[in-house]
């Protein structure tokens, strides 16, 4: 189970360039179910999302390089790229997503919870800007399909 709320920022943390930044690309087979192939950094792996958007369910299985390179001739939609910068924030990190090619400027910021009630409680800092948890238009498989 996959318990996150998502952010819109108003602006970038000032010291981004100290953060762990992951490199990501990840494509969609289909997005009603949501089946998606990922390459992070050299890891690579298909994921299975449920319906939902605050709490769904999710399965991610590994997949080796060859895999997920024949896969991801087969997506529908556009390949999305984005820089994932892991910045700490209390007892939670933040997965801040820095989208290139046409997506950018978009930036994303999630936070994953333990539970319903801690993801309703959380506080956002001041840098991040509307809560779009709720909105599809900014699932990234929603994204995927405009080019």
């Amino acid at each position: 189970m996959e318990i996150e709320r998502k952010f819109l920022l108003k602006k970038l943390p000032d010291d981004l360039d100290t953060y762990l930044v992951r490199h990501l690309e990840q494509g969609y087979l289909c997005t009603a179910p949501v089946v998606r192939i990922r390459r992070d950094n050299d890891k690579y792996e298909l994921t299975y999302k449920g319906k939902g958007c605050m709490v769904r369910e999710e399965h991610n299985l590994p997949l080796n390089k060859e895999a997920y390179e024949h896969l991801r001739e087969k997506i529908d939609g556009r390949l999305i790229v984005k820089k994932r910068y892991m910045i700490p924030l209390e007892k939670y990190t933040v997965e801040l997503d820095v989208f290139e090619g046409d997506l950018a400027p978009l930036m994303l910021a999630e936070v994953e919870f333990p539970s319903e009630e801690d993801a309703k409680n959380f506080v956002a800092p001041d840098w991040f800007a509307e809560d779009v948890t709720f909105s599809k238009l900014y699932h990234n498989s929603f994204l995927s399909q405009f080019n």
